[in-house]
């Protein structure tokens, strides 16, 4: 393959000329609205994405593009936000004392919708020292997307957004779903087994679990707590407050902020990336997505009170979204796609083997449709599903090195 093709394809989107085609994850990554509404009529997913040399300013009502509801004992109702969020194009590495997450959202969704951290906002007896789980208190408030609207209308997620991308997919490495405030992708579930890009893909476990007491009486630093909280029983079990958790290092893949530095399809020269994370039978686990400390540098405007309503930069670019028509065919010649255009199902063919390619295909909005880890020399791939048009296919071999093409899809009637 060639390698002077890897430094202008490192992107979410394929692109035939360096700088022909916005590349940026931060820019590329979110669910763009074309004029659909969501709950209660009201314009669903991202409005609008503009971007300076540092930020991307995300426009958004909150409102998800699917179905939410009803959300049992919950009697809030969701209502446009109207937020824009600030994303730091090239977040850093806080490497001071750590700004914790607060109450009230801590990131975006790729659709809009606020992220939440594990907490409540309440304590037990109102005295700040044991605080309950969202998770645990909440839960049966959420809807079938794992979400609920808060007091403000604000609809959010504490866990795993379960209608955003397909959780059950385990054999490819999970989407970016979402950017925490300190400007750091959030992933689905599932990701590579070893950070530089290699091995199988497995679902990615957090370092934390429930503290073997008895009595809440310390607190998980082994210090006395100013105030006991309930004890350990079917009312409370461990898990109900966010105090019965530990953080034990390398218990899992992940570190105290529940992320880590890897290579990620979207990064393929490395990122450090947060994780929502479930268990093996898809149900939500601590901390969920964000720990209790953001990773990386937070910038003000984002969070706090009336927070969330960043001014757009009169020097800021509008993103319309990447189109297809600057996009030419840049395979090296010793990889073939055949037919091409395709009625549905084709062939990816190399005339070397292979090893470790894995498999990106995107619709013309950049949205990715189609993954698949260690395809074979021969590979037959079907989009008969799909409806017909542009698509961009992705290879990403062993070395990182990247090759990309279009495919048309054209089926006779």
């Amino acid at each position: 393959m060639k390698k002077s093709l890897f430094p202008c394809l490192i992107a979410i989107l394929l692109q035939s000329v360096c700088g022909a085609q916005i590349t940026d994850p931060a820019i590329t990554s979110w669910i763009l609205s074309a004029s659909q509404t969501g709950y209660n009529g009201i314009s669903a997913n991202v409005q609008s994405v503009n971007y300076t040399n540092s930020d991307v300013y995300v426009t958004c009502t909150c409102i998800p593009g699917y179905d939410v509801g009803p959300w049992t004992a919950n009697p809030n109702t969701p209502a446009n936000q109207n937020f824009c969020f600030k994303i730091a194009r090239t977040p850093e590495e806080n490497t001071g004392t750590k700004t914790k997450t607060p109450l009230g959202h801590v990131g975006v969704w790729t659709n809009g919708v606020s992220v939440f951290n594990a907490l409540d906002a309440q304590s037990y007896n109102n005295q700040n020292v044991w605080f309950r789980n969202a998770y645990f208190f909440e839960g049966v408030s959420f809807d079938y997307c794992l979400g609920h609207p808060a007091p403000n209308g604000e609809y959010h997620h504490h866990v795993n957004p379960v209608c955003l991308y397909d959780q059950l997919t385990t054999t490819v490495h999970s989407p970016i779903v979402g950017y925490a405030f300190d400007g750091f992708p959030i992933y689905g579930a599932y990701g590579y087994t070893n950070t530089d890009g290699t091995g199988a893909i497995k679902r990615m476990t957090p370092s934390y679990r429930t503290r073997n007491i008895a009595n809440r009486t310390t607190l998980p630093n082994g210090t006395a707590a100013s105030s006991a909280g309930p004890a350990v029983n079917t009312q409370y079990p461990l898990g109900a407050f966010i105090e019965d958790f530990e953080h034990v290092q390398g218990l899992g893949d992940l570190d105290e902020h529940n992320g880590r530095f890897a290579i990620t399809p979207d990064y393929p020269n490395g990122t450090y990336a947060y994780y929502v994370t479930i268990d093996e039978d898809a149900n939500p686990i601590y901390p969920y997505s964000l720990g209790a400390t953001y990773y990386g540098t937070l910038p003000s405007g984002n969070t706090g009170p009336q927070s969330g309503h960043n001014t757009v930069p009169a020097n800021a670019t509008h993103f319309t979204g990447n189109t297809p028509s600057t996009i030419t065919t840049i395979f090296s010649e010793k990889i073939v796609v055949y037919p091409n255009p395709t009625n549905g199902q084709f062939e990816i063919k190399f005339d070397q083997p292979t090893q470790n390619t894995q498999l990106f295909i995107y619709n013309t909005s950049g949205t990715l449709i189609f993954q698949q880890a260690d395809i074979a020399n021969v590979q037959t791939i079907d989009l008969s599903t799909f409806a017909n048009g542009l698509y961009l296919l992705r290879l990403v071999d062993e070395n990182k090195q990247i090759n990309s093409q279009k495919i048309s899809k054209q089926t006779s009637n």
